[in-house]
């Protein structure tokens, strides 16, 4: 235990000192927050359109974070050659790989409060009425993603490549999926390629948890579909990761 939370803490480090990583991981949703604001100023089926907002943010801050984040982040290590010398070391793979998973999820936890503060001083957006229930939904999808997160790393090849491969998924899929706004407005063909995605799911459990009011307990298919997922994902990742560089 010890190891790992000294690892862990290099990972906060390391992170929170790249600056890149920090703008596009952690400020980039809040920044997007800031700007759609202004304009989700309205009501939208009988709640504020900043609450919708708040909860689509949080499912694309999710995906940004713990998918997005992670797979590149691993991708980058790869070929730099450091997971591999890391496996010449006494720090035990598990414990390396667990505390790269944990560092992404702490710094996901921040952004999403964040995203509520900044969301409720500037725009007067409603407070969590359930917040141990969203918390609960946050940790369900921030788990499964960041398994689809692994399973990504290892299939994007190269590290110049990885931000674009992440930026292809990411943004389409939190666009269908109401990341950025309610999504009714979309043509019907568009609204039924969103049924198919994860982040869709993901943000429905977070939208009835802040608008509605609901439990967790209320969430159970959504959450299951996404909790699918993050095991499709688990598997991928035990069947495409590897230590080893690919272009060495």
């Amino acid at each position: 235990m010890k190891l790992f939370l000294h690892q862990l803490r290099n990972e906060q480090l390391i992170f929170w000192r790249s600056r890149e990583a920090a703008v596009f991981v952690f400020f980039f949703p809040i920044m997007l927050l800031l700007l759609l604001g202004a304009v989700y100023d309205g009501d939208y089926r009988g709640h504020p359109e900043i609450d919708y907002l708040v909860a689509g943010l949080l499912g694309y801050g999710t995906a940004n974070t713990a998918f997005g984040g992670l797979a590149i982040l691993l991708v980058v290590r790869r070929e730099m050659g450091i997971l591999k010398r890391i496996r010449s070391t006494p720090l035990p793979s598990s414990y390396y790989l667990a505390s790269a998973l944990v560092s992404m999820l702490l710094v996901f936890a921040l952004q999403a409060v964040a995203i509520v503060v900044v969301a409720k001083v500037v725009y007067g957006a409603s407070w969590p009425p359930r917040p141990f229930s969203l918390v609960a939904a946050s940790a369900v999808g921030a788990a499964a993603f960041a398994a689809m997160g692994v399973g990504l790393a290892g299939l994007i090849r190269s590290a110049e490549g990885a931000s674009a491969v992440v930026n292809v998924v990411v943004l389409p899929m939190a666009f269908l999926s109401g990341g950025f706004g309610p999504p009714s407005r979309y043509p019907k063909l568009m609204q039924d390629v969103a049924e198919l995605l994860p982040l869709k799911h993901f943000i429905d459990a977070i939208t009835g948890i802040l608008l509605d009011s609901e439990p967790v307990t209320g969430q159970g298919w959504a959450l299951l579909v996404v909790a699918a997922w993050g095991v499709a994902g688990l598997l991928l990742a035990v069947r495409a990761f590897t230590w080893e560089p690919r272009e060495a």
